[in-house]
């Protein structure tokens, strides 16, 4: 079986300290920043198809596993939305500290339209693929019996015997590749390092408390509540065979494309994780999109220094000259 350490072999890492716990992130590239947010249970080596087309294309390429998830530390605590957030705004702020383009699978899309929407003056722009609508269902979205169902599995798991037992069925790795076979449309995809990667942040001590805490954690803020905020352009890529986003969630998008620049892309037989299933078709069509990004942004920076015009205090323009004024 391929290591997960090979699947990241080519993408430094280091640690950072973050209110005490351990950060694993990887940099690589020189250019435009790009920040790669990975989703529920997945880490940095999610990213291994992503990253290598990034770099090539000139930009500078991060990646973090995020608190309780991948090479990062497993601490028993509250997990939210709102953590996570803070612990992206304080990464940027520690090792990047300009405007960047935010780029997100699943809950890690959700994560980076909060960033544009709540601290938009790290973001030059958002790209989600597959974007989750909430970190757990809200109660409205279930019918009774999958509320009680969700209710019991969730007091099963953080019970302290018995959530082991459940846990270490979920954990291994042909349930995990039962599990990809369901939510990726390309067989091919599913590899002995995709598992790998899966499987092994889960042997970890904390890693069966943490899943207990996050399937139990508040949904967070649903796309629609963060969509009026956001000021600059995105891009929606939705895999169309996803049984746990449908792309109907493309609505949400399309119902901002004239205030804002939106791009929207369905991808057929692509399933939830868009980036790992079918980089083909997404690695084309999101370096092409940040090429046209930086060069409007080029673009509306030089003809504003140019001509001192006055720019919107929000705009990322404004945000790296400090002034609402060039």
């Amino acid at each position: 079986m391929t290591s997960t350490l090979s699947a990241i072999a080519a993408f430094p890492t280091a640690d950072w300290e973050w209110r005490g716990h351990r950060i694993r992130y990887s940099m690589s590239g020189t250019g435009a920043p790009v920040v790669l947010v990975h989703g529920f249970g997945a880490s940095i080596g999610h990213w291994r198809k992503t990253i290598p087309a990034l770099r090539e294309a000139g930009y500078r390429v991060y990646a973090l596993d995020l608190l309780g998830f991948g090479a990062s530390a497993k601490p028993n605590l509250a997990y939210s939305m709102d953590l996570w957030a803070e612990l992206l705004a304080d990464f940027w702020q520690a090792h990047i500290g300009e405007p960047v383009v935010w780029v997100g699978n699943s809950i890690g899309g959700l994560l980076c339209l909060r960033m544009a929407a709540d601290y938009g003056h790290t973001c030059r722009g958002v790209s989600v693929l597959n974007c989750a609508g909430g970190l757990n269902h809200r109660p409205n979205e279930l019918n009774w019996m999958q509320t009680l169902f969700t209710s019991l599995f969730r007091t099963l798991v953080a019970a302290p015997v018995i959530g082991h037992l459940i846990f270490d069925q979920i954990r291994q790795p042909e349930r995990i590749r039962k599990t990809l076979g369901q939510v990726y449309a390309n067989p091919d995809a599913i590899t002995d390092e995709l598992v790998e990667l899966l499987h092994r942040p889960a042997l970890d001590t904390g890693a069966k408390e943490v899943f207990a805490r996050v399937i139990s954690a508040p949904p967070g803020p649903k796309i629609v509540d963060l969509l009026p905020a956001i000021q600059v352009p995105i891009l929606v890529l939705w895999g169309e065979v996803d049984p746990w986003t449908p792309v109907s969630g493309v609505k949400h998008f399309e119902a901002h494309q004239e205030r804002i620049p939106i791009r929207i892309e369905r991808l057929a037989d692509t399933g939830h994780c868009p980036h790992d299933d079918r980089p083909e078709l997404v690695n084309p069509i999101l370096v092409e999109w940040l090429q046209q990004l930086e060069a409007k942004f080029k673009i509306l920076s030089e003809a504003q220094i140019d001509n001192r015009l006055p720019v919107p205090v929000d705009s990322p323009v404004a945000q790296e000259s400090g002034s609402g004024v060039l």
